[in-house]
């Protein structure tokens, strides 16, 4: 659960992070298993707008994994150390899946220093049978181990034409993951899996863009419209076709959708 006050109080580790491009400050957070190079597509389209700056959660790509088990409230003082190494006063935020969990705790924990935030293909207000599948998955890489349970969340990922066309992209994906470490890869499921906005979204009131993909199994449409009509002041998109992973497969829509909303405000 977030806690703005807990937050404050937990640890930051010091993360890596790049910035690149002129103009409004946005940050961008990535999900499970990936690193700020899963950005990739969209930072030719944001970086003649916006100052982007792209980060590792810690324990994934080149940041250090800290002590002990984390969780949101632990992130959240992640994102906020980068801030303040930046000397970024206010910035637009913008995550991906866990990331889309991480930037309204934070602007929940420090309103204001967001200006606004995108939530991509994220989650809320699961029903018992939603919570019960995505903790299924978590069990499952627990007992069986990660690598064996990766099949089936790359066909939940990518739509069945990527997969035949870009065998490529999606098999750097699952190295990606298989390559994070299995405790972290595990603690930010579970992080993904058990938090739960619906008691709390009402209280951010940064203008938020909600987006998802038309058959996102896990982050599907019908949470999407109930996030956005919990937000004070949204707007909702769903992209026709794609599943999960927007940003390797529609990179370019996100983005543009992104620069439509900001530029917009």
């Amino acid at each position: 659960m977030s806690n703005p006050d807990a937050a404050r109080s937990c640890q930051a580790v010091s993360c890596a992070w790049s910035i690149a491009g002129q103009g409004p400050p946005l940050f961008l957070i990535h999900g499970i298993g990936a690193a700020r190079n899963t950005w990739a597509k969209l930072l030719p389209i944001l970086t003649p707008h916006f100052t982007v700056v792209t980060y590792d959660l810690r324990g994934h790509g080149e940041s250090p994994k800290g002590e002990g088990e984390f969780n949101l409230n632990h992130l959240v003082e992640d994102l906020e150390a980068i801030r303040k190494a930046t000397g970024i006063a206010a910035m637009h935020l913008a995550g991906h899946s866990l990331g889309g969990m991480i930037g309204p705790a934070y602007a929940r924990a420090y309103p204001e220093k967001v200006l606004s935030l995108g939530l991509l293909s994220t989650a809320a207000f699961r029903t018992d049978d939603d919570s019960q599948k995505v903790w299924a998955v978590v069990k499952a890489m627990e007992e069986k181990g990660i690598p064996p349970v990766l099949e089936t969340l790359s066909d939940r990922w990518f739509t069945d034409d990527f997969i035949t066309n870009h065998p490529d992209v999606v098999a750097a994906r699952l190295k990606q993951v298989v390559n994070t470490d299995a405790e972290v890869f595990l603690n930010v499921f579970r992080i993904y899996a058990g938090t739960e906005m619906g008691p709390w979204l009402h209280q951010v009131t940064a203008p938020a863009l909600v987006l998802t993909g038309e058959h996102d199994g896990g982050c599907n449409p019908r949470l999407n419209q109930q996030i956005a009509d919990a937000l004070p002041v949204s707007e909702l998109v769903i992209l026709p076709r794609y599943k999960h992973s927007l940003l390797l497969e529609a990179g370019e829509s996100v983005a543009k959708e992104l620069c439509r909303f900001i530029d917009g405000l």
